[in-house]
């Protein structure tokens, strides 16, 4: 099985795209994670505000794609689609965007939606418009869509507890004694 690392640079890096073209108080860890946020407790189904049943399940499919579950939860499991639901609905300037981007997935999809198809032909489909995007060249509906979409998966994964906390090991408001460096191999 392929790390989250690998899988990102697979499907594009986050990093290129995620500029925070939000504002802070559309950033999902603002809303969701508090300081007396209560141990996991058990919630109701989600039903989407903006987005008809079909389209979640796209957009929680391409959350899923773009950070999979792996030591720590993915996006699904941080609630990221719902974070991106609950952004359209607010943002009436993504809408037609999401919308229309949702639509182009299913018609390059060879008669059957997005969802449908094997894990391989969607990363076969979404590679050349994430490629594309993380390039700059938003010439294509594909492209400009893909680069919103990933910004707000990135957006909302690392602004919830499972991003900010368990992945990136963020403490809060600690106090250090010291400041080490990156002690990741491929950084020093």
């Amino acid at each position: 099985m392929e790390s989250r690392r690998e899988t990102l640079r697979i499907i594009g890096a986050i990093g290129t795209t995620c500029a925070f073209p939000f504002a802070a108080n559309d950033l999902y860890g603002q809303h969701q994670h508090g300081a007396t946020r209560p141990a996991q407790a058990a919630r109701e189904p989600y039903t989407p505000v903006f987005f008809n049943a079909g389209e979640y399940e796209t957009v929680s499919r391409l959350a899923d794609l773009i950070i999979p579950p792996t030591e720590t939860a993915g996006a699904v499991g941080a609630r990221v689609p719902e974070y991106i639901d609950s952004l359209v609905h607010r943002n009436a300037e993504h809408q037609p965007m999401m919308r229309e981007g949702l639509a182009w997935l299913d018609t390059r999809s060879g008669g059957r939606r997005f969802v449908e198809l094997a894990e391989q032909q969607q990363m076969a489909l979404l590679t050349p418009v994430c490629e594309a995007a993380d390039r700059g060249e938003f010439d294509t509906a594909g492209a400009r869509f893909f680069h919103a979409f990933k910004s707000m998966t990135a957006d909302g994964y690392y602004t919830s507890q499972a991003g900010l906390v368990e992945e990136l090991g963020y403490k809060g408001n600690t106090v250090l004694a010291a400041f080490p460096g990156c002690t990741h191999a491929e950084h020093r």
